[in-house]
């Protein structure tokens, strides 16, 4: 077929930028007009019917927003606004895009005026005397950058952009428009030539290589014990079904890495929940115990895997087959003995046919293992405790919350407790920034995570600390109609910060959260019991505006007393565990 021209007759640059983009398939973009990035806004204003146009308060919302949708929904998600406030406010979702491979794209700016470009600068961007260089910024940040200096080359960044923002291992890439970029029209006959969208659209293949699957799949017939651990490539593939195929075929239990968590049912019997620094006894007992492990869609970081901790994962005594859609991925860790690249659907589709016919003896092992280790959770105090511990607080909002709610964490020691008590029914069912770790975090993701699924309730989960950094999120959330549900775990401090150096410097005053929730027009209750807090998420699930649950939680229980412990653990992780660097 021949390749279509992308335009037929002139127009402005911004309205070509604006047309890749619906030809992209990408119906949503957030942002906020600040410098050059105002001629794209004008645009989007003729492709309202398409492209829904998401005006946030501050860059780091938009950002957050963006990386989830571009998590979600395996198309970029797309920040747009004025470069030094992108680069700098919008850096909270796009380093997390960077560390989490999220697919994201940045169309911004220079902020300059070139006619003027060697005097005293005010804003710009072009690396010249007394300014600041945004390719430099920016390249410190992405995955690539692209610069546009005039109206053809805005449109072509805009199309590679897309294309590197997804093929391969996704990530966040930057487009950087000079103000002549957006000077005059763009036509048919511009060099460079422009055509249709479609061709740099990434094109997944369904193609691995054959021996490799051969080799791995005899491995796993030769296995005892073998272990299946998932990682946030899993979600990044849209790989949900071909991991619960594969392991229900195969019958190999599963655990997840903390960005992994929700990439397969925690409620299914070959599921042992979280694994590693803070994993769940059962969980890292099977690991520890395997003889072989499937690693997809996971680069095996130090803080997942208890500082490399040999007791868990040790390639001296476990055969390693590693699954990653990006070859440098893999023996980066730990040395992998079978290597499968691509597309984890594909790669999971291909071994459990090339392994069929193994038994891993999955749900036998899972229930001896889920017996053997549950006395070693915390008890769950009785209801009457005021205020609410953490784990009864997570027990209630899994008693009320249907099973396909989304629950999106903040940064801190809310996570560490949610990643632990809290069970995913459904497949997509928990996010988290667990490649950077920002604070601030949940209420924007929450926001996007509604936006790609209006269907199902969304809950952002934070701390007090995380609420006051993003909170003015809800006014988007109220203008967007995006009604979903912030629970805030109030222990009037900041929990990780407190429990590893003391009190100095991280408490807070006693502020009325509901009531700065109502005050914007949003629901607001406090609640102090159980059973307050099921009645509030009760109603909350059934309002049409935006609900926020502040809820005063109890300081006795320490992220320290979730730490996995092992036999051989190294002299030095105990060490790094206080600092901190495990969050």
């Amino acid at each position: 077929m021949t390749t279509k021209p992308l335009l037929q007759n002139p127009r402005s640059a911004a309205e070509a930028v604006v047309q890749v983009l619906k030809e992209a398939g990408i119906d949503t973009v957030f942002g906020i007009a600040g410098g050059h990035s105002g001629h794209i806004w004008a645009a989007l204003e003729k492709y309202q019917d398409s492209i829904r146009t998401v005006l946030v308060r501050e860059e780091s919302l938009g950002s957050a927003m963006a990386e989830v949708y571009g998590r979600l929904t395996g198309k970029p998600g797309v920040l747009i606004g004025q470069g030094p406030w992108v680069l700098g406010n919008g850096l909270l979702g796009t380093i997390e895009a960077q560390l989490s491979s999220s697919p994201m794209l940045l169309l911004t700016d220079f902020s300059d005026t070139p006619e003027l470009s060697l005097h005293g600068p005010y804003q710009s961007g072009r690396g010249d005397y007394g300014g600041w260089d945004a390719r430099l910024g920016f390249k410190g940040v992405t995955k690539q950058v692209f610069e546009a200096h005039h109206p053809a080359a805005a449109v072509h960044a805009t199309q590679l952009a897309i294309k590197h923002a997804t093929a391969g291992q996704p990530g966040p890439v930057a487009v950087l428009f000079s103000i002549s970029a957006f000077t005059g029209q763009v036509g048919p006959d511009d060099a460079p030539r422009l055509y249709s969208t479609s061709a740099y659209l990434n094109r997944k293949s369904s193609h691995v290589d054959p021996l490799a699957v051969s080799e791995a799949a005899a491995a796993l017939a030769g296995a005892a014990r073998p272990v299946i651990i998932a990682g946030n490539g899993v979600r990044i593939g849209q790989a949900y079904s071909a991991l619960h195929g594969l392991a229900q075929s195969l019958n190999i239990p599963v655990v997840t890495s903390p960005s992994g968590k929700g990439v397969f049912s925690e409620a299914h019997g070959l599921s042992l929940g979280l694994y590693g620094t803070f994993g769940h006894p059962a969980a890292n007992a099977c690991v520890s115990e395997a003889d072989l492990i499937l690693a997809v869609g996971t680069k095996l970081t130090a803080s997942d895997t208890a500082y490399e901790n040999p007791a868990l994962i040790d390639p001296r005594r476990q055969t390693l087959i590693q699954i990653d859609v990006e070859a440098r991925n893999a023996s980066w860790s730990f040395p992998a003995d079978h290597v499968i690249i691509g597309e984890a659907a594909v790669a999971l589709d291909a071994l459990g046919k090339a392994a069929s016919g193994v038994d891993g003896k999955g749900l036998d092992r899972a229930k001896v293992y889920r017996s053997a280790h549950s006395s070693l959770e915390t008890e769950l105090p009785g209801d009457s405790e005021v205020p609410m511990s953490p784990p009864r607080l997570i027990a209630e909002m899994q008693h009320v919350l249907p099973p396909g709610t989304i629950i999106c964490c903040d940064a801190g020691e809310n996570r560490i407790f949610m990643m632990r008590y809290y069970t995913t029914r459904e497949a997509g069912g928990f996010l988290q920034a667990a490649g950077a770790g920002p604070m601030g975090y949940a209420i924007p993701a929450a926001m996007g995570a509604k936006l790609v699924h209006p269907e199902r309730p969304v809950v952002a989960v934070c701390g007090d600390g995380g609420f006051s950094m993003s909170m003015n999120g809800l006014m988007t959330a109220l203008e967007a109609n995006i009604p979903i549900i912030t629970v805030i775990f109030n222990n009037q401090m900041l929990g990780w910060s407190t429990h590893i150096r003391g009190p100095f410097a991280a408490q807070f005053h006693d502020f009325d959260h509901a009531a700065i929730a109502r005050a914007l027009g949003c629901q607001g209750v406090k609640v102090n019991t159980p059973q307050e807090l099921a009645a509030a998420l009760r109603d909350a699930l059934i309002a049409e505006v935006p609900t926020v649950i502040d809820a005063r939680i109890s300081t006795e229980l320490s992220y320290k007393s979730l730490i996995a412990s092992f036999d051989q653990a190294p002299p030095t992780a105990e060490k790094r565990w206080e600092q901190g660097a495990a969050d």
